[in-house]
């Protein structure tokens, strides 16, 4: 487990809407990270609409990401968060694989950063680690990614800038 994440990027006043597309399963977890997410969007970039958008797995999380980049108003960028945790067969692993395959894809295609924090965790202690705790929060990090790459793409859109 990494415990060297970047620095949050600073605070900005860009305008515009962020989506989180959250899982309801193991909500003790979910929740934590949709607050703490929300929390950091609004203190780094208050701005900004923020729509969450809750889910009964983290399986059904790709389809609404997709519904959300090809909406009639594209986010800036769309969080997805979830814990998955392993059991005794390879479904996890599977579901995450899948999760993962399927974000990167709609992130590509459509060029909006999918922020992927859709937790794939051994037991109950690393979830609470990765979204209960301050140190390791994997909602703020979620929000602070999401915010450093509406930065990039803007940058991007701005010729005098190098990025």
């Amino acid at each position: 487990m990494s415990k060297t994440a970047p620095e949050s990027p600073e605070a900005t006043s860009t305008s515009g809407s962020v989506c989180i597309v959250a899982s309801r399963y193991n909500s003790k977890y979910t929740d934590a990270l949709v607050e703490s997410a929300t929390a950091t969007l609004a203190k780094l970039a208050p701005d900004l609409r923020v729509k969450t958008v809750r889910v009964p797995g983290a399986f059904e999380i790709p389809v609404v990401v997709e519904a959300a980049a090809c909406g009639e108003e594209q986010p800036l960028a769309i969080i997805a968060l979830g814990v998955i945790i392993r059991g005794s067969t390879a479904h996890a692993d599977l579901i995450a694989e899948s999760i993962t395959k399927s974000l990167q894809e709609t992130s590509v295609s459509h060029l909006i950063p999918v922020i992927h924090e859709v937790l794939l965790v051994d037991n109950s202690e690393q979830a609470e680690t990765r979204t209960l705790g301050d140190e390791l929060n994997r909602g703020r990090e979620a929000a602070e990614a999401a915010i450093a790459m509406v930065d990039v793409m803007e940058s991007l859109d701005n010729a005098d800038n190098v990025v």
